[in-house]
């Protein structure tokens, strides 16, 4: 099976291109959506770590927000709690698609994290940093402060796109989009 990741910076346009591949996709921040909704567990590790907070089931990513912006640790702990969750839940979608010829990864801190493995083909997905911006601050609860937090956690823009084997440019224009993809998974499925 390939597996094709689709990485980025935040608000680039990442799961839109992931979704224009026609593959099955992992959407990493809808699983996590998911998890908040439906995982006891998950909120009793959260309820824990964070005593402070009122932290309700179902979890409420305002109560999450207000913890990342007062303490910069908090960030971290709330990633140790979801993201092992993450990778269970990619370790079966993976699983469950393994007769396909190729799937697609949308997972934010996917390099971060250290879940790309060696054959992972890597696809950087750049966008103009004034339009992403533009299109982040029409996004319901979207916070400054919370963005540049998340930026710290990730690796450059420049190495990631330096490790991809692929670059699409995406000027959030759908037609030169599936174009743009239509080109790199030929490549990457006949090449």
């Amino acid at each position: 099976m390939i597996r094709i990741a689709v990485v980025g910076d935040i608000g680039c346009g990442k799961s839109h291109i992931a979704k224009l591949f026609g593959l099955p996709v992992f959407n990493a921040d809808k699983e996590v959506g998911k998890l908040y909704k439906k995982s006891k567990r998950c909120y009793s590790k959260l309820k824990k770590a964070l005593p402070k907070y009122e932290i309700s089931f179902p979890i409420n990513k305002n109560t999450l927000t207000k913890a990342i912006l007062k303490n910069n640790y908090n960030i971290r702990k709330i990633v140790g709690i979801v993201h092992p969750e993450i990778r269970i839940k990619m370790n079966e979608f993976i699983k469950k698609n393994k007769s396909k010829k190729a799937i697609v990864l949308d997972i934010p801190l996917l390099m971060e994290n250290k879940i790309n493995k060696k054959n992972d083909i890597l696809v950087f997905v750049e966008a103009n940093k004034t339009e992403i911006l533009k299109r982040l601050k029409r996004r319901v609860n979207f916070n400054k402060k919370v963005y540049k937090k998340f930026k710290k956690l990730q690796l450059s823009l420049e190495m990631k796109k330096k490790k991809s084997s692929f670059l699409i440019k995406n000027n959030f224009n759908n037609q030169l989009a599936k174009k743009n993809v239509k080109i790199v998974l030929d490549k990457i499925l006949y090449d």
